[in-house]
């Protein structure tokens, strides 16, 4: 399905979103990564301009709700250095395997990361992708990859396999070949997207290889992960420790977000709206656990909060017919598959897998079910 609207109404920092409940700022983060003291300076600004509680989302993003003075927000955020492009900060759009470097994988592929989002502002024909197109980096775990990133990077060994839509082309790539070549994708798709938003939306994708050797069989996916890490994660090759916290509907309260900051440790939000602090000992690992599992962080990987999420929904949403966070959270149990509970039929932030039910004004219908 493609667009119906012209405009690119994808909120930033910049570009805020007026919603139900006030304004909307999403800050991108690459990588999902973001500092102790980053993390401090949203948690400020919601406090201070907006909401109580910030969101996370499923492209490992924070989002600012009920923004009183949007000039304010935009300045804590850019002085925070989360806003390094004032002509790029929509399109910073990068998901990579979290624990990458850390705790499994194939590769680190922290590098790249950084390396693309620097390519991607640089590059001035990426201002004409839309603020939903994005990018993946997989580091051979498979984590990422089935999330279904418009173009990515999977690594194969030695080499790295390209992704268009999360399906593999067949490409192969060299590891210094990677981001040159992600870019190249996406100032293609730039400029031959013509109404559409996604790359799944395109009749045929193949133009966006432009005549890259496909060396190997495409057409493999991978699985879609729908459960973040949690818990008590050894790192390899260290004594250090990740926690990896849960957040119930991906609301995280700005008090509590503060208090992970104050552990003064790197951090990544996640795709799957939960958080990882990195590089702990295990006596601070600890104390933060026990900290933080009382302001109510999960940490226990049976927890049925797991196999729940839901979007916004009302209030803060005019098109939802439904609080559905609150339906959401009422409805919890482990059995069954994943269930995304949405207030329209827009069905934001709905996984790849599991089941979505629709709010219909007099309860919910399955919108979907997927394996």
């Amino acid at each position: 399905m493609t667009r119906s609207r012209d405009d690119d109404a994808c909120p930033g920092a910049l570009q805020m979103h007026e919603a139900a409940d006030g304004a909307l700022a999403r800050v991108r983060l690459p990588g999902g990564m973001i500092t102790a003291g980053q993390l401090e300076a949203l948690a400020g600004a919601a406090l201070r301009f907006g909401s109580a509680a910030m969101e996370l989302t499923s492209r490992g993003n924070v989002q600012i709700r009920g923004i009183t003075d949007t000039a304010a927000v935009a300045e804590a955020v850019a002085a925070a250095g989360l806003l390094p492009s004032w002509t790029h900060e929509r399109v910073r759009n990068i998901v990579a395997s979290p624990m990458s470097g850390r705790v499994g994988g194939h590769a680190d592929v922290r590098g790249w990361v950084g390396a693309l989002d620097e390519t991607i502002g640089a590059e001035p024909d990426l201002t004409a992708l839309p603020g939903r197109f994005w990018f993946a980096v997989d580091d051979g775990r498979a984590d990422v990859s089935g999330l279904g990133a418009d173009v990515g990077a999977h690594v194969l060994g030695d080499q790295v396999a390209l992704l268009l839509a999360g399906r593999d082309t067949g490409v192969r790539l060299s590891p210094a070949d990677v981001v040159p070549t992600l870019v190249s994708v996406a100032a293609r798709f730039a400029r031959l997207r013509g109404k559409a938003w996604r790359v799944a939306e395109l009749s045929d994708a193949q133009p966006l290889l432009g005549g890259l050797a496909i060396s190997a069989a495409p057409g493999t996916t991978w699985s879609v992960i729908t459960r973040p890490p949690v818990g008590w994660i050894p790192q390899k090759m260290s004594q250090r420790v990740t926690l990896g916290a849960a957040v119930p509907l991906g609301v995280l309260p700005a008090r509590t977000a503060q208090f992970l900051a104050a552990i003064g440790a790197p951090m990544v939000i996640t795709p799957w709206r939960s958080v990882l602090v990195f590089d702990l000992d295990e006596g601070v690992a600890d104390t933060a656990l026990r900290t933080l599992a009382p302001l109510g962080l999960i940490f226990d990987e049976d927890s049925p909060w797991l196999n729940v999420s839901a979007c916004t929904g009302s209030p803060g949403c005019g098109h939802a017919a439904a609080d559905v966070r609150a339906d959401a959270a009422a409805s919890l149990t482990t059995q069954g598959p994943h269930r995304h509970y949405v207030g329209c039929e827009r069905a934001c932030g709905s996984p790849r897998a599991g089941e979505v039910l629709v709010a219909t004004g007099d309860g919910y219908r399955r919108l979907r079910l997927q394996p």
